[in-house]
């Protein structure tokens, strides 16, 4: 055993209600769900921006992170389990022997992916300026982040290699005897500085920067401190053993110079300004429709 380690075997689950538990993992995900819409609804009440695209706009992005995140682990890490016929329904049914699980297994990749393609269908059909929602959605993302990956510690999972660090956490739960690196708590403390940093930036400039800048930096922080938190991080399935940069690692780096091209057009200016697109003018605050000019 180890003596200056932290001991940690915290039952993931708060309360059980017949069959279905509700665990803190998914109550950590409701609550940066619920406090990102009121913080995106205090910015678009700055801003003078109508309000009444905030429900459908959050529905695409709750059913982009979901299907996002499952189908990115599905495919990302286990496509060999998920991809056959006796179990490709579990990429859908979050239900073991008649008791809810939740899913087991989402990727944050994934749920990047998911929000880009689903912003893009939105934007094909409202006309929203989606690199302009971009700069302000991350910094709610990066609050959901912190938020998961907390609920990953109290799931004992997705945690570190051993260390002989006087913070290291020993995994009871899971078995374990020695300590390791608690990387959900790194990425967490990452995140919610990631969080602060950019909400910190919005208010400075009350909203009013190039189109693209909080973006683009925010894919370069949080995928950069991805990369570099993986190297102390356990494999996450048989596949990565052996390999210089794991799966995670190798998702995040287009992610990063994705980041550092969007900052230089944001720099530039090469990216459209305002909520809406140029030819568009929309009366705010109220439920009048978008017309041309």
């Amino acid at each position: 055993m180890s003596p200056l380690a932290i001991h940690w075997n915290v039952d993931p689950v708060i309360i059980n209600i017949g069959s279905f538990g509700l665990r803190w993992y998914s109550l950590g995900f409701l609550v940066a769900f619920l406090l990102g819409y009121y913080i995106i609804e205090r910015m678009f009440k700055q801003e003078n921006v109508r309000e009444d695209y905030l429900g459908s706009l959050f529905l695409y992005i709750f059913l982009a992170i979901l299907i996002g995140a499952r189908l990115g682990h599905c495919l990302f890490y286990e496509p060999d389990y998920f991809l056959t016929s006796e179990h490709w329904v579990e990429i859908v049914w979050p239900f073991q022997n008649g008791h809810y699980t939740g899913f087991q297994g989402l990727a944050s990749h994934g749920a990047a992916l998911g929000i880009l393609i689903g912003l893009w269908l939105y934007q094909r059909k409202y006309g929203l300026n989606i690199w302009w929602f971009l700069d302000r959605l991350v910094i709610v993302v990066a609050l959901g982040g912190a938020f998961v990956r907390l609920g990953n510690l109290f799931n004992s999972e997705i945690y570190g290699v051993e260390t002989s660090m006087p913070w290291g956490f020993v995994f009871e739960r899971n078995g374990e005897t020695v300590a390791k690196h608690p990387t959900q708590l790194y990425e967490s403390l990452s995140y919610f500085l990631i969080f602060g940093v950019s909400l910190w930036y919005y208010a400075r400039k009350k909203g009013q920067f190039k189109t693209g800048t909080i973006f683009g930096w925010w894919l370069v922080a949080l995928f950069g401190v991805r990369l570099l938190i993986e190297f102390v991080k356990n494999d996450q399935v048989d596949f990565e053993a052996g390999m210089v940069l794991n799966m995670g690692q190798l998702l995040s780096v287009p992610f990063i110079i994705g980041g550092l091209v969007l900052a230089w057009l944001a720099y530039k200016e090469k990216l459209p300004q305002g909520p809406f697109p140029k030819g568009e003018k929309v009366k705010f605050n109220d439920t009048t429709k978008k017309k041309k000019k």
